[in-house]
């Protein structure tokens, strides 16, 4: 058979000669415009180790409901937890590796919205709010629809609020909430109507916290490289060893102080404003 003798070994690839593997790699690819030295340039491909954080906890979310779906609600609420660990490391990784994108993150914000927005309340209407009728899911959509609005206002808010608090309560915080308060109450049983209100109540005011303008501590000034007390290293680990006697309760405990925390501070805030009387 005769070569071509202008065909050369080292002639470009031409778009009709790319395979479909290659084809794919190349219109599927991520680029984004990105800011180094005071001078934009345009940066493909993303960044993979806060990613893997972020689908880690992506995972999680889905894994939480497709265990409640399953029936197995301690699995499903220590999956939400999981999640929100994980969610939490994802950003201070990006930070410390320097590894922030704007596709980190939109991805963090949808990953957020299946883990601490439709997770918490699917397996808090399938443990319970189903047994309330068209009430329980109305409910439960208005946890999904709230957690949906807060991560709407805190990404256009960032840059413009004060780091040291959040406007409203954090959705990874409400989720916690619901998760804990579904792992205490179904390890106890607690399947009697009274429960199904309170739960009712729960996933409610979680709902509405999150898209309130109560403001909640960030603990983002807290300054986790300097030294600190030794008794401070103590009180950690004595907080998780109670931690450890009855996760449950004491997560349950732990997460409803801090929600609790917001609306007694905006109390007590107002009436430290209002003049005394006479």
């Amino acid at each position: 058979m005769s070569r071509d003798p202008n065909h050369s070994d080292h002639d470009p690839v031409q778009p009709g000669d790319e395979d479909l593997a290659s084809a794919f790699m190349r219109e599927s690819e991520v680029i984004e415009e990105a800011e180094e030295g005071g001078k934009k340039i345009r940066r493909k491909g993303v960044y993979l180790l806060p990613n893997l954080f972020t689908t880690s906890a992506l995972f999680s979310g889905f894994f939480a409901m497709v265990a409640a779906i399953d029936g197995d609600f301690t699995t499903a609420s220590i999956a939400i937890f999981i999640a929100m660990v994980l969610d939490g490391l994802d950003g201070r990784v990006a930070r410390l590796t320097n590894t922030q994108s704007d596709f980190g993150a939109e991805y963090d914000s949808l990953s957020d919205m299946l883990s601490f927005g439709v997770a918490p309340g699917l397996v808090a209407f399938i443990w319970i709010l189903q047994d309330i009728g068209k009430t329980g899911w109305v409910v439960a959509f208005l946890y999904v629809a709230c957690a949906a609005l807060r991560l709407a206002r805190f990404n256009v808010q960032i840059g413009s609020v004060d780091k040291k608090w959040f406007i409203g309560l954090p959705s990874p915080s409400a989720a916690a909430l619901v998760a804990a308060s579904v792992w205490t109450f179904h390890s106890f049983d607690a399947d009697a109507f009274g429960f199904k209100l309170l739960m009712l109540f729960v996933v409610g005011a979680a709902g509405v916290l999150m898209v309130s303008n109560i403001r909640y501590y960030s603990f983002k000034d807290v300054d986790l490289k300097g030294p600190v007390p030794f008794v401070f290293l103590l009180a950690i680990v004595l907080g998780f060893v109670v931690i450890s006697i009855e996760p449950s309760v004491m997560l349950l405990l732990l997460f409803g102080t801090y929600v609790a925390s917001g609306p007694v501070m905006a109390v007590m805030r107002k009436l430290k404003r209002t003049p005394a009387a006479g």
